[in-house]
């Protein structure tokens, strides 16, 4: 059944890319922003526990996959069918536990021979293959994390937060001589990425938790301002204070 479905979705891709004058216009290029949004949008559904929209989501992102792979194919670049055999090939040769004769003892030790095979593929870097394009907290989390399994790391938390702390001071000493603020700045976010690991925190979903925090608190004082029949811009910063702490216990 599946298989059935699956060529008639790629049928109607086909198509759209004869008939729509839209869809036939697009490039990788042209696209590629949209690539983006919809991921963003899986996400959104993962985080809001959204299942039908989840399952709407991935078929969007699915679209982009073929889609992009049917532009390849008109410009006798790859096929679908070369993208499918690309990432089986890899998934097999990635878990030689499962597909070969290879022991681990958990899932730590997976992900150690995961980055040693993906080094044998040819990278002649451990920070190769992470996307410049990811947001920069994650990237940082995802690179750190690379360098920490190779040995480069603080033997303990302790002595990570220590280099927090140095650089809160070398912030605040850059603040007051109007020197490298915006790369001391930095450096204290990548201190406290780097920290987050050691307390398995994710610094990317952990701000992401709390801007929607910060969105959904605002929005009460926009509300409840809006009841008192002023708005944020006609209402002093103690009257928003106040209703911000209101928010805050309201949960």
């Amino acid at each position: 059944m599946i298989e059935t479905e699956f060529s008639e979705f790629v049928e109607i891709t086909k198509r759209l890319r004869k008939e729509c004058p839209w869809d036939r216009e697009q490039t990788h290029i042209s696209i590629r922003h949209s690539l983006i949004e919809e991921a963003y949008e899986v996400v959104e559904a993962i985080d809001t526990n959204n299942l039908e929209g989840l399952k709407n989501e991935l078929g969007d992102l699915l679209l982009h996959v073929v889609f992009h792979a049917n532009i390849a194919e008109e410009l006798n670049e790859f096929t679908l069918s070369d993208v499918i055999n690309s990432i089986t090939e890899k998934l097999i040769y990635r878990h030689p536990h499962v597909f070969g004769n290879v022991k681990v003892k958990d899932a730590h030790h997976v992900k150690e021979n995961w980055e040693k095979l993906k080094m044998d593929e040819g990278r002649s870097s451990l920070m190769d293959g992470v996307p410049k394009e990811l947001p920069a907290l994650l990237r940082a989390h995802r690179l750190t994390d690379r360098a920490a399994k190779v040995g480069f790391d603080w033997e303990k938390k302790e002595n990570a937060w220590k280099k927090v702390e140095e650089e809160m001071r070398e912030l605040h000493h850059a603040i007051e001589s109007e020197e490298n603020v915006e790369a001391e700045f930095g450096d204290l976010l990548f201190g406290l990425v780097n920290y987050a690991r050691f307390i398995n925190i994710n610094p990317e979903n952990a701000l992401r938790q709390t801007v929607e925090k910060f969105v959904t608190r605002f929005r009460y004082i926009e509300k409840r301002l809006k009841e008192m029949g002023k708005d944020v811009h006609s209402s002093s910063l103690e009257e928003m204070d106040k209703l911000w702490e209101e928010a805050k216990r309201s949960g």
